[in-house]
């Protein structure tokens, strides 16, 4: 299974309007793909639509790479100044594939750049922490690595509120469970953006 992350910038009125065009685009009947989730960023970067699709094989998804770069309004983008970027990922190998489930009304994506060389480690050090841990990785809707671009993950979280997030962080930090040992050594530059799913998201 491979992933795709499409985030979709525009001004704070036009939110309404941009994930109404991508929900539309998504559902059209050229799509390929399975929706998995969708998002409206609240804490971090603001005004973003970020949609998660998967796809069975690469074939799928170059089909809608093409299909959006090749298309006048890629995502029923109707203004020249939203702005889109579409990123290609792959799952940790050691973990399952992203299924439609209740998480909770707050979810974190953070993005890691890593140094060259950088995912063989993370990926070790992610499954060796990833069992002692459970309490808190339980909340792990995906962790993927990035098939496009500069070394990087991609790891989406869900939970019922920001203050179960903050104590689970707290107390694993404490405990000496997380971060994975190793991991944090790879990483150049990091970003956590908080977002609420769409209505029309699967990931709820």
């Amino acid at each position: 299974m491979l992933y795709e992350l499409a985030t979709l910038s525009c001004s704070l009125l036009e939110q309404d309007t941009v994930s109404a065009g991508a929900h539309r685009w998504l559902t059209n009947a050229d799509a390929t793909g399975r929706l998995l989730g969708a998002w409206r960023t609240e804490i971090g970067e603001l005004s973003r639509i970020v949609v998660l699709r998967g796809f069975e094989a690469a074939h799928q998804l170059q089909h809608e790479r093409d299909r959006a770069l090749k298309s006048t309004w890629p995502f029923d983008i109707r203004n020249d100044h939203v702005q889109l970027s579409m990123e290609s990922y792959a799952m940790f190998p050691f973990l399952p594939g992203i299924e439609p489930a209740a998480f909770g009304e707050f979810y974190e994506i953070r993005r890691y750049w890593l140094k060259p060389g950088g995912i063989a480690p993370t990926m070790a050090a992610w499954e060796r922490a990833i069992g002692p841990a459970r309490a808190y990785t339980s909340h792990l809707v995906a962790n993927m690595y990035a098939l496009d671009g500069p070394p990087r993950i991609a790891h989406i979280w869900g939970f019922a509120s920001l203050e179960e997030r903050m104590s689970l962080r707290r107390r694993h930090y404490a405990e000496g469970l997380w971060p994975p040992e190793g991991g944090p050594e790879q990483i150049e530059h990091a970003t956590s953006t908080i977002c609420l799913p769409e209505p029309w998201s699967p990931l709820r």
